[in-house]
């Protein structure tokens, strides 16, 4: 069993940053790949970035491409979402989610274990 802690959110600017962290608690995290979706107010969850069990590939959407880098540490049991040039449409509640295979994809179900989310909101 894997549980994930989403933090880091917040309220910030258009044009701005912030980094979200998911610390997980579990066995075997390094073995599982990392997914970072969103959820806006009256829109479906959506994928935003992923990343493989070793951390050597990255996945993104492309409404983020490029300004949003995905990253993890494993031996701190965290995945970090590094948020640049943010735009009011990012808004949202961001979640992280767990993907036992350890490849990573932009399908919301095929992930294993899913956090609590927490909410980023750009104002312009």
């Amino acid at each position: 069993q894997v549980q994930l802690v989403e933090s880091g959110g917040g309220l910030v600017q258009a044009g701005g940053s912030l980094r979200l962290s998911c610390a997980a608690s579990g066995r075997t995290f390094s073995s599982y790949a990392m997914g970072w979706f969103r959820q806006a107010p009256g829109k479906e969850r959506e994928f935003v970035a992923a990343i493989s069990w070793s951390g050597g590939s990255t996945y993104y959407a492309d409404s983020v491409k490029g300004r949003f880098t995905i990253s993890r540490d494993n031996a701190k049991n965290t995945v970090y979402l590094q948020m640049n040039s943010l735009k009011p449409e990012d808004t949202a509640v961001y979640y992280c989610a767990a993907d036992s295979d350890g490849l990573g994809t932009e399908l919301g179900y095929e992930y294993d274990y899913w956090g609590q989310g927490t909410q980023v909101t750009v104002s312009s």
